[in-house]
């Protein structure tokens, strides 16, 4: 398929929206309800992240497994595209009103908090990975061309920004001494998350039955193959596993998720700290609440630009230069100093624009590991969502890793323990007012040596990863071309 409907468009991006009303939500504000609202003792708190950390590294490639190890095997005959699509909206349709049920569990106090803490960010996590597996695995699973796969995640930024206006309106309502207004708003969220699905996975349906012309010989022949599952056909998770450790680009592409995965999320989990402690004695808190909203909703218009320039550049060039964009802010803000205060807006809105924006690129980036993967190992079919979900393997710790050592580092740099109960210091952030005007000055320093060291690192590493990342250029061409072929030679 090279042409897809604007219905399906339209439809497919719909779907960010749902997830990214909650999503931006969650991360700005799961950590300081726990440890400020509910008070989890330190304890319960890195025990819980620990549980998620191995339930986050897990559950991708787990769900991707068992999503796709039926096609590993399938005959030439039998790998039709028609059946993996129906199969990844049959998963939305299911997992999307979930996923929303599940943000709820985070804003009512039910439980003793450590407890509630690890069930809650599993529950979330559980529901979340298997829509963003099958979501992102449809990008390589409806077409295989570049055009086409840029444009679906074009209309996903559209989306992706109108539902970042929840950030906006969760800031005005967010009041650690009384919750209601913030309950009722997420309940709010999560009601429109919920019917959302359910509509738009429905038009989608609709819109892909009516754009495949032989829909009930694509399901009939799912039908079939699910029924040859004889023991010599069955895939083996030990072959798979070597295949992927010899795919050398999957390996690099994994490690700079990782780093991308963990500055996102520093971002988000910290940036009102940075807000409050950096300007909010030098800035009114409309002004930060316009900061705020900026940096969730730029990055999905930027991405809209950034994605023409990867149809004229490619996506290898405009990602490398947003890495060393990054670097070189964050070194120019060094030399500035914290005390250029409109300077330090600029960097820190922009610092998470860029960040994000590389973010929205990934996906194309492992659509086209997905067509290595097929090209390099003869695969009848692709395993999209298998791919997908072991890239994460890696890379999704990062989001585990980056509230740890955040916390790590602002307790270093500061002095500042979160965790401190009985007294002010139980909380992300520290009254300003209160201290000495020395105490208040190194504490500041601290934080902005935090928000500078961490994207010069990250860039770092990211442009060392991603220089030996060989899938660009002419090996990217052969690869589109050999797996064009194939695809004809089935049809």
């Amino acid at each position: 398929m090279s042409v897809l409907s604007l219905n399906m468009e339209t439809a497919y991006g719909s779907l960010t929206l749902f997830t990214s009303i909650l999503h931006n939500v969650f991360l700005l504000y799961h950590v300081d309800m726990f440890v400020s609202v509910y008070k989890i003792d330190k304890s319960s708190f890195w025990l819980g992240e620990t549980i998620f950390l191995v339930w986050n590294s897990l559950n991708d490639p787990l769900f991707g497994w068992f999503s796709d190890k039926k096609f590993l095997n399938l005959d030439k005959a039998r790998g039709g595209n028609e059946n993996i699509v129906w199969i990844r909206l049959n998963a939305l349709h299911l997992y999307g009103p979930l996923f929303a049920s599940a943000f709820l569990l985070f804003w009512i106090h039910w439980a003793w908090p450590g407890l509630q803490f690890a069930i809650c960010l599993c529950l979330y996590d559980g529901f979340l990975t298997m829509i963003d597996l099958h979501h992102s695995a449809l990008l390589a699973d409806l077409s295989l061309s570049a055009e086409v796969r840029t444009t679906l995640n074009s209309r996903c930024s559209i989306f992706s920004a109108i539902g970042s206006i929840s950030v906006f309106l969760s800031y005005l309502v967010w009041n650690k001494t009384d919750l209601t207004a913030f309950q009722i708003f997420c309940f709010g969220l999560a009601v429109l998350s919920f019917t959302g699905y359910l509509i738009m996975v429905g038009v989608l349906k609709k819109a892909y039955m009516k754009h495949t012309k032989d829909s009930n010989i694509g399901l009939e022949k799912y039908r079939l193959s699910e029924t040859n599952t004889s023991p010599e056909n069955k895939a083996s998770v030990v072959k798979f596993g070597r295949q992927l450790l010899s795919h050398k680009n999957f390996l690099w592409f994994s490690f700079l998720n990782l780093v991308q995965v963990f500055h996102c999320h520093f971002n988000s989990n910290f940036f009102p700290l940075f807000l409050d402690t950096l300007l909010g004695e030098a800035v009114s808190p409309t002004l930060a609440s316009f900061l705020l909203s900026i940096s969730f909703i730029a990055p999905h218009i930027n991405n809209l630009y950034f994605l023409s320039l990867c149809q004229k550049y490619g996506v290898y060039t405009v990602i490398r230069s947003l890495f060393l964009v990054k670097l070189i802010l964050s070194l120019l803000m060094y030399e500035a100093g914290p005390q250029h205060v409109w300077l330090l807006c600029f960097f820190i809105a922009s610092n998470r624009v860029f960040t994000e924006g590389t973010c929205k690129l990934l996906s194309l980036v492992i659509s086209d590991l997905v067509d290595e993967d097929v090209v390099l190992h003869s695969r009848p079919q692709a395993v999209s969502a298998l791919v997908f979900g072991t890239a994460a393997l890696i890379s999704k710790p990062g989001q585990t890793l980056a509230p740890i050592i955040g916390t790590w580092i602002l307790a270093m740099q500061t002095g500042h323990d979160i965790f401190q109960s009985g007294n002010d210091s139980g909380s992300l952030k520290l009254d300003l007012s209160k201290m000495e005007l020395t105490d208040r000055t190194a504490y500041k320093q601290g934080v902005f040596m935090m928000l500078i060291c961490i994207p010069v690192i990250c860039a770092l590493l990211q442009l060392f990863a991603w220089s030996c990342f060989t899938l660009r250029g002419q090996r990217l061409a052969y690869v589109k071309s050999i797996r064009a072929g194939l695809m004809h030679v089935q049809v």
